[in-house]
């Protein structure tokens, strides 16, 4: 339904609305009340710049608190507390008069090299949707509209603004979409975010078939489309395809070229208002849910210190070294600069100027009545190496135990840029290598938004603490799970593999000649390595705690067999003496598949906070898409048997059962270029062409024979018909089809 304003704008004014005015503002049109709506920067924190800043404002933007990024709030694995983040979020955007917070970043960690993967959450389509739909919720809870985003298939920085993403339909719609589906069905966004890139050879922001035929005609969605910044390569085309909003503003470049192409009949002008009515409408329910809303601010450094502990991933912990005894013991020698000089958030456009900083030295400091000394042991810029390493190792030798903060500077890692490698800097590696010889009690805290190699790191260390980029309180946060404050409630939400050449993707990153080949198609994270059973350094899902739980009486019930539906149940008991968290996660896997599929997928997950001797009874719900593939008939489950598994991680599975479904059998639409076996299979297709070989007379006998048939079973039919003698090969195939028809 057209927006009630549209049948009083002019057609100039149409225009305008669908072309921002500034670098963060839509268009006002003041004699109908249509006002300038404000959009800006997100995910981890509101970046509103300040009066007088540079166009983009990265590094002068008003104090805005800088939650834990994607990298660590997906490891949390808590859709509750991405609510409550979503919700901080969306009340200090209103307090900075912010209408749209661009965020949340659901594209999936495809590769471990993407410089923005600090700002995604998961290699796993539903974690990330679970998660992204939760944080959605809580910042459009006050009135304030999310932006969903990069849809789609961005997933480098290499070439970001042209390169093609070439990525057959079923791997967008198993892996790369997913996330983007679960958001916009579960949380309606008020806005999604439209990619710089090509999926296969077309731009996103006009794409049609993305933009329309899938986001609106098959999910749902309810909002506009807005481009990422400067992605608009013909905002004519734009339009025509489902965007709604150019952003920043072109000037009068793609307001003028909108109305010049109504005027002389190019574009449909109700298409036009099409957009202008989504921009409209949104803008208006925006408005009601602000006026509705009474935000009330709570402490949110606290929120972002609980937040950045429960993205905390416990890697390794051999003796129990941790938790740190805080009142008991001999000196704590801290080591590195991270540990003075926090690095904890990205660069670039989602770069925060947080409200208050805390750091680790500090914190770790007012944490023990024990003796903490300090040496920084490296430098940023690797200068003057060896007196600062032989500095901390002196100091290590009178230490009982070194904790050493390493991660990767912040030129190693933004958006922008991809990196190259997975090392940690030499010059920390070297360090740890020394400390090692002198002591042999040595926690790891690592600070980093993607995935680094460990194998140095974890020969070294007997505790690594990965705390990511954690927001402005990580470093409270990292002292806190030390002491053992609180738990690290952290699982991996991306596969940490032994080497680069190891990862799915390796081979076919950045491409070239302006395109990228998604060759290793659904076999992205823990589904590449699982399947092909690699070892890695650690498996997505992984975290250790401070305590133990075990998995016992594991069900699966399948009420009835005819509809692809199940409910897993597991009793999880925590067998320590300390309050805990784990997650519980149902992988399933379809070993009879009549196509090639992962050994096992996530489908269902949940967080359980258990105290001493507790147990729980966990519900999971699997529905039809657990058991699905896409087709070119759409999404089909097959009849047959499928494995559940419940897990602490992909490769930590505690109870296996297996059913049967006893779904209806899909039949596809048979065509010239299906095989002779697809006609054999098909209900209908198997009597014709029977017919069709009997017709064929003494011929149609070699294409019984079993030896024959294994050779040509593979045969389109447009072939067999053509080796049969025939010359009006579709005028014979349609009249084949026909019968099938009838038959049908």
């Amino acid at each position: 339904m057209a927006h009630p304003l549209i049948a009083q704008l002019t057609l100039e004014e149409k225009a305008s609305l669908v072309s921002g005015a500034a670098f963060w503002n839509t268009r006002a049109v003041d004699r109908l009340g249509i006002p300038s709506i404000v959009l800006t920067d997100g995910p981890h924190g509101v970046r509103m710049q300040a009066e007088g800043a540079d166009h983009l404002g990265i590094n002068n933007s008003h104090p805005a608190t800088a939650f834990p990024t994607a990298a660590s709030l997906g490891s949390t694995w808590d859709p509750e507390l991405l609510q409550q983040v979503g919700q901080a979020l969306g009340v200090e955007s209103r307090n900075l008069n912010v209408d749209v917070l661009l965020g949340p970043g659901v594209n999936i960690k495809r590769s471990p090299l993407c410089g923005r993967n600090f700002e995604y959450f998961s290699e796993d389509p539903l974690l990330a949707g679970e998660l992204g739909a939760a944080w959605v919720t809580g910042v459009q809870s006050v009135g304030v509209g999310a932006s969903l985003k990069h849809y789609a298939a961005n997933n480098q920085e290499t070439d970001r603004m042209r390169i093609s993403s070439e990525v057959d339909e079923r791997t967008l719609r198993e892996i790369y979409f997913p996330a983007f589906e679960r958001t916009v069905q579960k949380s309606q966004p008020a806005t999604v975010m439209c990619s710089y890139n090509r999926i296969n050879g077309v731009f996103a922001s006009q794409n049609r078939w993305l933009l329309t035929d899938v986001l609106r005609g098959e999910w749902g969605f309810q909002g506009y489309v807005v481009s990422d910044w400067g992605a608009v390569a013909d905002p004519v085309a734009a339009v025509a395809a489902g965007l709604d909003l150019e952003m920043p503003s072109s000037g009068e470049r793609g307001p003028q070229a909108i109305v010049d192409a109504v005027r002389n009949g190019t574009l449909e002008e109700s298409l036009l208002d099409v957009a202008v009515s989504n921009v409209l409408t949104t803008h208006d329910r925006l408005k009601a849910a602000q006026a509705a809303t009474e935000a009330v601010a709570g402490d949110h450094h606290a929120l972002a210190r609980r937040a950045a502990a429960a993205g905390a991933v416990l890697l390794t912990n051999e003796d129990n070294l941790l938790p740190l005894d805080s009142a008991d013991g001999g000196q704590i020698l801290v080591v590195g600069e991270f540990a003075r000089t926090p690095r904890y958030q990205g660069a670039g456009s989602s770069h925060i100027n947080p409200t208050q900083l805390d750091d680790a030295l500090a914190a770790i400091t007012a944490s023990t009545q024990r003796a903490v000394t300090f040496e920084p042991g490296f430098a940023f810029d690797g200068s003057d190496e060896e007196n600062l390493r032989s500095a901390a190792v002196e100091a290590a030798r009178q230490a009982e135990v070194v904790v050493a903060f390493l991660g990767l500077p912040d030129a190693e890692e933004s958006e922008g840029f991809d990196r190259t490698h997975i090392d940690l800097p030499a010059n920390q590696l070297r360090l740890l290598a020394a400390l090692r010889e002198t002591n042999a009690k040595i926690v790891v805290v690592l600070s980093n938004g993607a995935v680094v190699d460990l194998g140095e790191v974890t020969q070294a260390a007997s505790a690594v603490l990965e705390m990511w980029l954690g927001g402005q309180a990580s470093g409270s946060a990292a002292a806190d799970v030390l002491f053992g404050t609180v738990e690290p409630e952290g699982r991996l939400a991306e596969t940490i593999p032994l080497t680069l050449s190891d990862t799915p993707a390796f081979v076919n990153w950045p491409g070239n000649q302006g395109k990228v080949h998604y060759g290793e198609r659904i076999y992205v994270g823990y589904r590449w390595y699982d399947t092909t059973r690699r070892e890695v350094a650690f498996p997505f899902g992984h975290g250790l705690g401070y305590t133990t739980f075990e998995y016992t009486d594991a069900t699966v019930t399948v009420a009835d067999a005819s509809v692809a539906a199940a409910v897993v149940e597991v009793t999880v008991t925590n067998q320590g003496t300390r309050t805990g968290t784990d997650v519980v996660q149902v992988y399933v896997g379809d070993p009879v598949a009549g196509v090639d599929r992962p050994q096992h997928e996530l489908r269902a997950f949940a967080k359980v906070r258990l105290n001493p001797g507790e147990s729980q009874r966990v519900r999971l719900e699997l529905g039809e898409r657990a058991f699905a593939y896409w087709s070119k008939a759409g999404w089909l489950v097959e009849p047959g048997e499928y494995t559940v598994e419940i897990g602490a991680s992909s490769r930590d599975i505690r109870a296996t059962r297996s059913i049967t479904l006893d779904v209806p059998v899909s039949t596809p639409d048979l065509d010239k270029e299906s095989t002779f076996e697809e006609w054999l299979a098909h209900p209908q297709g198997t009597d014709v062409l029977e017919k069709f070989l009997t017709d064929l007379g003494p011929a149609g006998a070699m294409f019984r024979d079993p030896e024959a048939r294994k050779l040509l079973g593979s045969m389109p039919m447009r072939s067999l018909v053509s080796f049969s003698g025939y010359t009006d090969i579709d005028g014979t195939i349609n009249g084949l089809l026909t019968g099938v028809n009838k038959a049908n």
